[in-house]
Parts: structure tokens; sequence; C-alpha cells
């Protein structure tokens, strides 16, 4: 059996880590959305034997037990004793490594497809439960849908859907080490994120109200090292983004506009400065 499932890439309208636990992994708090960036994933399921292959249409990704698509089919096979083998096809189109979750949501879409394709009957909550055994990410990446997001990264709320606006996406051309980024965070300094305004806004469908609450804490820990994304940031902020911010631990900057003719604009201001730049919807 075969069945395509589209992984969109996410936002992070903010990000904040109260605490660390005893194990070294942070609390989050985040407010995230899903945007019209996206890779597509084809699963197919091969009876008779369990072998599961992963192919992907660029070079920069493993296929083996390394790749998050990899995890999440071995992980349901073994879970509920599947004697099937999986064929997992990536058309990429988000950027590999920029914070946009990438990975994760092809992830996640093989966690959806193939509960469907094996008639497992797990809810979003138990196929996110799952997800978070492979990455942070991999649970939003299953509601794929605007969420309030706490816990390790398990606890998904979800949220009132963004309006229609328009996102430029922008990622540098360098490599960022999440688990880098994550060992300089200093509790004792970082400045939190107004989370209480913030949902407020969302929860009124009042966005005015949003974007001057959003903060990505991770952004002055990155920026430091990579000074490109404040002036990426500053570039989208001058040409009339209402809000712009780093996403996860970066590189990639996003801005959002609310007018198509003012993304275009925000895109024009930043193209010759980034190569690769997008102009996507938010999933509303």
């Amino acid at each position: 059996m075969q069945i395509v499932e589209k992984a969109a890439a996410k936002i992070n309208l903010s990000l904040d880590t109260p605490f660390s636990h005893p194990d070294g992994s942070q609390e989050w708090e985040m407010v995230m959305a899903a945007v019209d960036l996206a890779d597509y994933v084809t699963i197919t399921t091969i009876p008779k034997r369990t072998k599961i292959e992963v192919r992907t249409d660029t070079g920069f990704l493993p296929n083996d037990r390394r790749n998050l698509a990899f995890q999440a089919a071995h992980i349901l096979q073994m879970r509920f004793n599947v004697m099937e083998g999986v064929k997992i096809e990536i058309e990429k189109h988000i950027p590999v490594a920029a914070g946009l979750g990438g990975g994760s949501s092809d992830a996640a879409a093989v966690l959806r497809g193939l509960n469907r394709i094996w008639k497992l009957g797990l809810s979003l909550a138990e196929l996110a439960e799952i997800g978070l055994e492979i990455d942070a990410d991999v649970p939003f990446c299953v509601y794929s849908q605007t969420a309030y997001v706490t816990g390790k990264g398990e606890k998904i709320t979800p949220l009132p859907k963004m309006p229609a606006a328009w996102v430029v996406i922008a990622k540098p051309t360098i490599s960022v080490s999440m688990p880098v980024i994550l060992r300089q965070i200093d509790y004792e300094r970082i400045g939190h994120v107004n989370t209480p305004a913030l949902l407020a806004g969302a929860h009124q469908q009042d966005w005015q109200q949003v974007y001057p609450y959003m903060k990505n804490v991770l952004e002055p820990i990155t920026s430091h090292h990579y000074p490109q994304i404040l002036d990426l940031k500053a570039r989208m902020l001058q040409s009339g983004a209402c809000a712009a911010q780093m996403s996860g631990t970066g590189p990639t900057v996003f801005g959002i506009c609310e007018k198509q003719s003012r993304a275009q604009r925000v895109l024009n201001s930043i193209k010759g400065f980034c190569k690769e730049v997008y102009i996507v919807r938010t999933l509303s």
C-alpha cells in the first residue's frame, strides 16, 4: 500500500526554556505555527519483508538509522510487531539544518501515514508521545497546527489558527549545531518571553497583540556567533514586516507580512544578501 503525506515546516512565534531537567534536557515553552513550505513523503509498505529503506532527492541527508523518518518507521514496526517492510521517499523542499523542523516533520509524516496504513488506531496525542522519542519537534509536527508547546515538547495545546498571512523565510548559508547552542544557555541571565500576553493575543485572534510579544530566547546566543542573523532580521523589519525572528536554534529568520506586496518588498530587500529565500503562506 502507498500513501503520500505532506510534511510542513514550522516556525517559532515564541521560544523559551524556563529550566533544564536533571538529565540535561530542556523544559520548553513555545508557540509554534506551520507554514506552507513542505516536504512530500511517499510511504510504501512491502509485504513479506521487514527492511526499512529511505531515499531522498538530496545528498545532504543520511538514509539509515540517523534519519528521523527511518526512526519513526522503526519504532512503529517494533512496538506493534508489524511484519512489513517500508520504503520512504522524501521530496525535500524544507532547507536542511535550518531551525524549521524539516527532519521532524518528515518523521511525523511517517508516523501519521503508517498509523493509517497499518490501522493502528493511534490518536494524535499518542503519536506525539511516540514522536518525542525521536526529537522534541516531532510532537508539534504530528499536529502541524498553531499550538502552545510545553514539557519536553510533548505537551501540545492547539490554539486558534493564525490568520492568513505571508511569511518570508531566509536561511543564511551557515550551519548551526543545536547541541552547541543549547549548552550555552545561561538560566541565571536568560530573558524570558511574556508568554501569557502572547497567548492572550492568540486566543483573541488579535495578532497585532501577538507580534510585540514574539521572542526567541536562543536568538542572542546564535546571533552572537552569526551576526548576519540580526542583519537579516533588521532588514525584514525595515522593509515592513509586522514581526521578524529567528526560528528554533537558527539560522533561519522569518518575517510575517499581512499583504503579499509587503512580503515581496521584504524579499527584494534580502535576496541579494541571502540566497535561500522563500515566500510562503501560513497554514490557516
